[in-house]
């Protein structure tokens, strides 16, 4: 592979003409202090798919790699050198040593995305070269929603090696809903034993007039959170749970039915919901409620050591708030101004909760509603306004807009696309996605944290849906997260794309089942039954989105 093959293209790469090493069996390895997450990782990974044992060296040897931290360079960014002695590998901290080690694996060719070597005892030539690269956020994630539809442990592992291929390093895991409640909580085992399973699944959008006749769920057990997490930090992922509250919580009133607001509905009858959109089952506001609430996040602040906790706080109906006498009297106790009130009063709990164990709280932009928790961060999801609203007030915020970067829309028109939700939203759009809003001034750009894609799975039944739907988009998403682009208007697609011919045959050489460039192959399309449509499925909505 060439300089200019790389996805995300790094800030500055010059080749040095003439130069050039090759890689064999020979090929030594020297990690300094502070490297040996990736010393481990160019072993069992890259080295497993290339035939190199890498074993340990002498430091300034030649036919070599050397791994070392560089306090000169920021902690995420690194400089990668390639001549004829060897590769050299400098990072800012051990994180930027890693998204080095990803750069080298890039340069290798596809074959150095397989598990195994397709040519033992082969050399690997390497271009000479001198790379130096940072990131331009410190929060670039993807969120995974495995509540709609589970996702079993080793595909999240899997992902997680994803996400890392691409140097994005936040994992937002989306771990409860309506749906679902997908972690296990020791002190609330009903959780999981109730709240895991749902009878049977709608088939496409929730208008669709399909089901799929079988009982759907799992969870995670604690100890494979917690190899979750031991896994993401191997690969510098930061792994940040949510547990939704307080709408999104019917699967949590179907397992404890006194959660829910007893005076107004049978919270007995409940089950966890078959279909999708927002229940209108919402938490009681008690302080029942809250006690139970924070058992379970004491049990996930021992899981999740992420400074960040994510509490939903979205999509929350008032409708039995409003019909509640319990509710009307906890108004006029707290004296909040309403329901919305009551709502942020909910999360202003939980925001000094979290902040006395030393954690911040961060939920969707709804939590703008009835008053900002006073550390609360912002997701912004349904436009760019919340995000602004948040930064213009002193918030840190995470821009990842619906419009741009929710990655459950449709990528094209045509009608092959499978479950057609949402607008087009093309592998061109999300290149041209920018982050940061022109009305913020520098001060307020500087609470934009970052930015992340979000994959809800409503019509991702499985895994290779889930490929179908992030790939190749989120090759797009990691480069506008990584590097400082130009305006979405003055950006090269046509030079991503043509570096996207290569990255393709890195994607197939690790089995992601991405939508080829021409449409979808015809195991991955979706047919409606006879007498109905793709759009009686799905729920295309035309025309450009609104730029809100």
């Amino acid at each position: 592979m060439t300089l200019d093959q790389l996805i995300p293209a790094p800030a500055h790469a010059e080749a040095v003409p003439g130069s050039s090493f090759a890689a064999g069996p020979s090929t030594t390895l020297w990690a300094g202090p502070g490297t040996e997450s990736t010393e481990r990782w160019l072993r069992t990974t890259l080295g497993a798919a290339l035939g190199l044992p890498l074993p340990p060296g002498a430091e300034g040897a030649a036919d070599s790699v050397a791994l070392l931290i560089d306090a000169s360079l920021e902690p995420e960014a690194y400089r990668l050198t390639i001549d004829d002695t060897g590769v050299e590998i400098r990072g800012g901290a051990a994180a930027g040593v890693f998204w080095g080690a990803q750069t080298l694996r890039q340069l290798f060719g596809p074959d150095a995305f397989r598990r195994a070597p397709l040519r033992p005892g082969a050399r690997h030539s390497l271009p000479g070269a001198a790379i130096e690269d940072a990131p331009r956020f410190g929060w670039r994630g993807m969120m995974l929603d495995v509540s709609r539809h589970f996702m079993p442990k080793e595909g999240v592992l899997r992902y997680l090696d994803l996400l890392a291929a691409h140097k994005l390093n936040v994992f937002h895991f989306h771990l409860t809903d309506d749906q679902g409640w997908r972690v296990e909580i020791k002190r609330h085992p009903k959780l999981t034993e109730t709240g895991s399973w749902r009878a049977r699944t709608k088939w496409g959008h929730r208008r669709s007039p399909l089901w799929e006749e079988r009982p759907h769920g799992g969870f995670y057990t604690q100890d494979d959170i917690r190899e979750i997490v031991a896994y993401a930090d191997s690969l510098h992922i930061t792994v940040v749970p949510e547990i939704d509250i307080p709408g999104h919580s019917q699967a949590a009133i179907s397992a404890y039915p006194h959660l829910g607001n007893t005076d107004v509905v049978d919270t007995e009858a409940l089950t966890v919901w078959d279909t999708w959109g927002v229940s209108k089952n919402v938490l009681a506001p008690t302080e029942d409620v809250l006690r139970f609430y924070e058992g379970v996040f004491e049990e996930i602040l021992d899981l999740f050591p992420s400074t960040f906790v994510h509490v939903g706080g979205d999509e929350c109906p008032k409708d039995q708030w409003k019909a509640s006498a319990a509710a009307q009297a906890r108004i006029k106790e707290l004296g909040v101004e309403g329901e919305d009130g009551l709502q942020s009063w909910f999360i202003r709990h939980f925001d000094q909760w979290l902040t006395a164990r030393g954690r911040r709280l961060i939920g969707w932009d709804e939590i703008l509603e009835g008053g900002l928790a006073e550390g609360a961060t912002v997701s912004s999801w349904r436009g760019y306004r919340g995000g602004i609203a948040a930064a213009k007030s002193g918030h840190d915020v995470i821009m990842c807009p619906e419009q741009h970067v929710y990655l459950d829309h449709r990528q094209d028109g045509g009608p092959d696309e499978p479950m057609p939700i949402g607008f087009v939203r093309t592998l061109q759009d999300v290149y041209r996605f920018e982050p940061v809003p022109a009305e913020l001034t520098e001060e307020e750009a500087a609470r934009v944290l970052g930015t992340q894609a979000n994959v809800w799975t409503e019509v991702m039944e499985h895994q290779g849906r889930v490929d179908y739907q992030v790939f190749p988009r989120l090759a797009a998403f990691c480069e506008v997260a990584w590097r400082r682009l130009p305006a979405p208007d003055e950006r090269d697609f046509a030079d991503f794309e043509r570096r996207m011919t290569a990255h393709y045959a890195r994607l197939d050489a690790l089995g992601v089942d991405y939508r080829p460039p021409t449409g979808p192959l015809p195991r991955q399309q979706r047919p409606a039954p006879e007498g109905l449509t793709s759009s009686d499925l799905g729920r295309p909505i035309e025309g450009p989105p609104p730029n809100v």
